[in-house]
């Protein structure tokens, strides 16, 4: 298991958690303050988005720490799912932060609430909100590729969601200002939700894949069979199996040598599979491979061949 690559994509993850910590919070309490100012519970609701997005930056503070301890007895593989865990709840945030801006906008809307044209100042406080909700999620999307982080990277799409969060918000203030439309402030509001919704849906989508120990595709695998491929004495790759934790790849694959070859001589066929593998498909937590003697078949009840590869691929 590649300790160093764990330990990097940590220190990758607790940076990008403090600058989107300072940053969310900074716009989370102007669009809050100026929202109640204005009167527009449009902008209000975007802070609130952003005080989800300041407990988000924390949770991920604190997934940094549990991914980087090393594998114990109580977590033989690590605690790499953490983060996948996380980008679960991440998705349940944003779905309920997005439910409740809809349900309170719509109540105010088809209950006879008094409703008001907001203040310029709403126009302020989403300008600002669209400067800083680019800034964070061009910083978030380049820390989630350098930490191949799933959680940096939704958190990403989430910010960018923002923007165009924000986006609403201001033409729903811009009709309500120059039409002198009450209504277009909680109409935008309800829009706002519905998006913030749909992303939720989306990360859910995504992380569904790794909960679930499932693949997007069969490419890697083709690697892996490649690897196997290009070293003298291992044939036959199958039973391959293929698997993210936090974003790294743990393999598992049995390959067939030569019957009478020794132990020693069939383990270091299996090392330079491993080390071919490597080399083939980026960012391998743990590889395991399986020696069987040629010939030896037996149905295989799970995993990958390159049969099977080659058949889906079709």
């Amino acid at each position: 298991m590649d300790s160093g690559n764990i330990n990097r994509k940590a220190r990758i993850i607790q940076a990008a958690s403090i600058t989107a910590l300072v940053g969310n919070a900074f716009l989370a309490a102007v669009k809050i303050f100026l929202g109640f100012k204005s009167g527009s519970f449009a902008v209000v609701g975007d802070g609130i988005d952003s005080s989800v997005d300041v407990l988000i930056a924390i949770m991920t503070l604190v997934v940094a720490r549990v991914i980087s301890r090393p594998a114990d007895e109580d977590h033989p593989w690590g605690h790499g799912r953490a983060e996948t865990l996380a980008t679960a709840v991440l998705g349940g945030l944003l779905f309920f932060a997005g439910a409740q801006l809809v349900l309170n906008s719509a109540m105010n809307l088809f209950q006879g609430t008094e409703l008001k044209v907001p203040s310029a100042l709403a126009l302020i406080a989403t300008l600002i909100s669209i400067a800083g909700k680019t800034l964070l999620a061009w910083s978030q999307h380049l820390f989630g590729k350098r930490a191949d982080s799933p959680m940096l990277k939704a958190n990403a799409k989430n910010m960018a969601s923002d923007v165009i969060l924000s986006g609403g918000v201001l033409v729903g203030l811009g009709l309500s200002l120059l039409l002198n439309l009450e209504s277009a402030d909680s109409i935008m509001a309800i829009l706002v939700g519905l998006w913030v919704i749909k992303s939720a849906v989306g990360i859910f989508m995504e992380v569904n894949v790794e909960l679930m120990d499932g693949a997007t595709g069969t490419g890697s695998y083709q690697a892996v069979f490649d690897a196997v491929r290009s070293v003298e004495g291992a044939g036959n790759p199958h039973r391959a199996r293929m698997r993210r934790i936090a974003g790294l790849w743990d393999i598992d694959l049995d390959i067939e040598v030569k019957p009478n070859m020794t132990v020693l001589e069939a383990h270091w066929i299996a090392h330079r599979v491993e080390e071919a593998i490597k080399e083939r498909v980026e960012g391998v937590y743990d590889i395991m491979v399986h020696i069987e003697p040629a010939g030896n078949l037996e149905d295989e009840g799970y995993g990958l061949t390159e049969n099977s590869e080659a058949e889906e691929g079709k």
